[in-house]
């Protein structure tokens, strides 16, 4: 990586008042929300826009303005900052939005798309005056809500002092990953990053899965590995969503964890590189979805180990 900067200080810049900022947030679902209300807190400007306007009025009490339309939310905004479900919602709402928005202003991108469309994304930038930072975000529903995210970046040196102030509201650290963000580095960052998730998702669903259908109580499992080397905090925080029944509301649902899972197997073929795992994993978070389970979160992919009603 060509450039990595770590911040792990996001206050201080925040509370200044010259990096206060208008921000205009589009897409106000899990992440969005949590964003926006974030920088809010720190002090910014904030209007925000959902396709489905009741999702964001909530916010309204948080003092963000909710905007009618995805083009009142970014007018004279320093900052646009898109947190949609995919790549080409992004080109969809930002084909009606940025005719609006000041040129020279600058775009978070926080959407996980495929590598092609940051490509076209960041032609769309250009093509109206806009200064394009590929931005996705790592973490869930509990550290986007608290501000400690991580935000991968990339995106021209000149003009990063425009969007540190908003990085800095929502995230407890930015990695830069280089200057031209057309290349995707930030992107291609998450997705593998996403590959990691997506397969220890898998494997802990199908381990107790396997554990329910050999009639093994998974305590033993658990004392099994416990210290050792297989051992590992993610498998027990999903594994207690599963076993508990908390799998609403979602830090990440079943319908979105199955674009990611096919992102990463698109970006592998792109590459000449076989995802056998992510390829797989995607039809298991589609069979847990045609089971009722879409909006729940992804570890109820463990149900797709099961035919409907079994696993009960």
């Amino acid at each position: 990586m060509a450039d990595t900067t770590d911040n792990t200080d996001n206050t201080d810049s925040a509370d200044s008042a010259d990096s206060s900022r208008t921000v205009g947030v589009l897409g106000t679902g899990i992440m969005g929300a949590a964003m926006a209300r974030n920088l809010v807190r720190a002090g910014h400007t904030v209007r925000v826009w959902n396709r489905t306007r009741a999702k964001a009025e909530p916010l309204a009490a948080d003092g963000a303005r909710v905007a009618d339309t995805a083009a009142e939310a970014v007018r004279d905004a320093d900052v646009i900052l898109t947190m949609l479900y995919d790549g080409g919602t992004v080109r969809e709402v930002m084909g009606e939005a940025a005719p609006a928005a000041r040129r020279g202003a600058a775009w978070m991108q926080s959407t996980t798309a495929g590598l092609d469309s940051v490509g076209e994304l960041a032609a769309l930038a250009r093509e109206h005056g806009l200064v394009f930072y590929d931005a996705p975000v790592l973490g869930t529903r509990q550290p986007a809500e608290t501000g400690r995210l991580t935000v991968l970046a990339a995106g021209p040196a000149e003009g990063r002092e425009a969007v540190t102030p908003v990085f800095e509201a929502v995230g407890a650290r930015t990695v830069w990953t280089g200057e031209d963000a057309a290349r995707a580095t930030a992107t291609r960052l998450k997705l593998v990053t996403n590959s990691w998730v997506v397969a220890a998702t898998t494997a802990t669903g199908e381990a107790l899965a396997l554990a329910k259908g050999l009639g093994v109580d998974p305590r033993d499992f658990f004392d099994l590995i416990a210290g050792g080397p297989l051992d590992m905090g993610y498998l027990h925080a999903k594994a207690a969503l599963i076993l508990e029944d908390r799998l609403t509301p979602p830090s990440f649902a079943v319908a979105t964890a199955e674009k990611d899972a096919r992102l990463i197997v698109r970006a592998g073929e792109q590459h000449g590189v076989r995802m056998d795992v992510a390829a797989a994993s995607a039809e298991r978070f589609a069979r847990a979805a045609a089971q009722g389970h879409a909006e729940e979160d992804m570890a109820a992919a463990y149900y797709a180990s099961f035919a409907p009603g079994s696993a009960d």
